[in-house]
């Protein structure tokens, strides 16, 4: 059980490397700094870079947000898996319509609601969860884009117009930058979900961190899946919050940046998705001619907020079937599989990928209807 959980963690893993590579890299590629599969090749190698220079986020989950051991409630490797289960299946979702939605929340409402169904309330932390989970939640992306917001207003203000377009330069610095926060930030919860696992089975003493080889084969997995890019996720991000210019993206990537290094010091499990679409939104306030498309950001906003409850009820339902046993985790895995495998059948019928990524208008942007002329040369709404 705990190799069949280590390996749904390292697939969790992948999907969250795909569904986060536009956080870094949406940006540049709207902009034309980075041609798109160049992108996610630099991004893909900085997350895994990033992945072996903190630990800190890892142990918030494996030691803080679940309490395990006997000093507190103990969590099963079972529960471990349908929280995983409820986490992928609205990674996978959301990647379907192009949600840039919070990987990171997901897997922690998949593991409350497994916990809750497993192990009690008593399971789950509540101050860890509220200090290190939510109120960085509320803070980081409000935080992001008001940094964004300044950096925009005073890139333009000391630069001229013909003198803008080196900012494309300034991108593959600062957008690379986001990718190795990235790293440091989201492959460690994978870390941390293996440690719990681990400890949960009794392999590895309560209250430790990571393995070498935990962080080696979550920083492949990352890795692996930021190359896989998450096009669908890249078109919303690049185009469907505001026009980018290439300034605009060099503050959004600096202000992402600097909000993730900083939360990752004090052990935040944060959501880099958040901050990048706060930072976007900050530059489109913040560059004069510029506008938010709100009703795509509100969309955004609300998958958000129903992101912990959506992944923690998929992972109670997932937990409470696996209640029955054997024939309850193996109807789980069945159910997951299917699931999984629709959702890529699905997504070939409208498919999105490097060479079209900025080809069609968003999903979450309605086109405008084009006029027709009439034959006496009149245009007709």
């Amino acid at each position: 059980m705990v190799v069949l959980v280590i390996v749904l963690a390292l697939f969790f893993d992948f999907t969250n490397g795909f569904h986060d590579t536009a956080n870094a890299m949406a940006t540049p590629i709207a902009t034309g700094a980075l041609r798109p599969k160049v992108a996610v090749a630099i991004a893909a190698l900085l997350n895994l870079v990033g992945a072996f220079l903190s630990t800190e986020v890892a142990k918030t989950i494996s030691g803080g947000l679940i309490r395990e051991g006997h000093d507190g409630v103990q969590i099963t490797p079972v529960m471990i898996f349908a929280g995983l289960i409820g986490a992928i299946m609205w990674n996978l979702v959301t990647w379907l319509l192009g949600l840039p939605s919070s990987s990171s929340h997901a897997l922690f409402g998949g593991l409350i609601g497994a916990a809750i169904v497993g192990a009690g309330f008593g399971s789950i932390n509540l101050s860890v969860l509220l200090s290190k989970v939510v109120f960085p939640a509320l803070l980081a992306p409000l935080t992001a884009g008001v940094v964004a917001f300044l950096a925009t207003r005073i890139a333009y203000a000391i630069t001229k117009k013909k003198q803008r377009s080196g900012f494309r330069y300034g991108q593959i610095f600062t957008s690379s930058l986001v990718s190795l926060a990235h790293g440091t930030n989201d492959a460690q919860k994978t870390m941390g979900v293996v440690t719990l696992t681990l400890i949960a089975g009794g392999f590895q003493a309560t209250g430790s961190g990571p393995e070498l080889w935990v962080i080696v084969i979550c920083a492949l997995a990352i890795a692996l899946g930021t190359y896989t890019g998450g096009w669908r996720i890249i078109r919303t991000m690049g185009t469907g919050l505001t026009e980018i210019e290439p300034g605009q993206g060099f503050a959004a990537e600096a202000a992402t940046t600097a909000t993730i290094l900083a939360s990752t010091h004090l052990g935040f499990a944060l959501s880099t998705t958040q901050v990048a679409s706060g930072s976007v939104i900050g530059t489109g306030i913040g560059r004069k001619g510029a506008s938010v498309r709100w009703r795509t950001a509100g969309r955004i906003a609300i998958g958000w907020v129903i992101t912990i409850p959506a992944a923690a009820a998929v992972g109670a339902l997932a937990s409470w079937i696996s209640l029955a046993g054997l024939p309850g985790i193996i109807a789980d895995a069945a159910a997951a599989i299917a699931v999984i495998v629709w959702i890529f059948v699905y997504s070939r019928r409208n498919h999105v990928g490097a060479n079209n990524v900025h080809i069609e208008p968003t999903a979450f942007v309605r086109p405008k209807k084009k006029r027709k002329s009439t034959r006496s040369g009149e245009v007709r709404p």
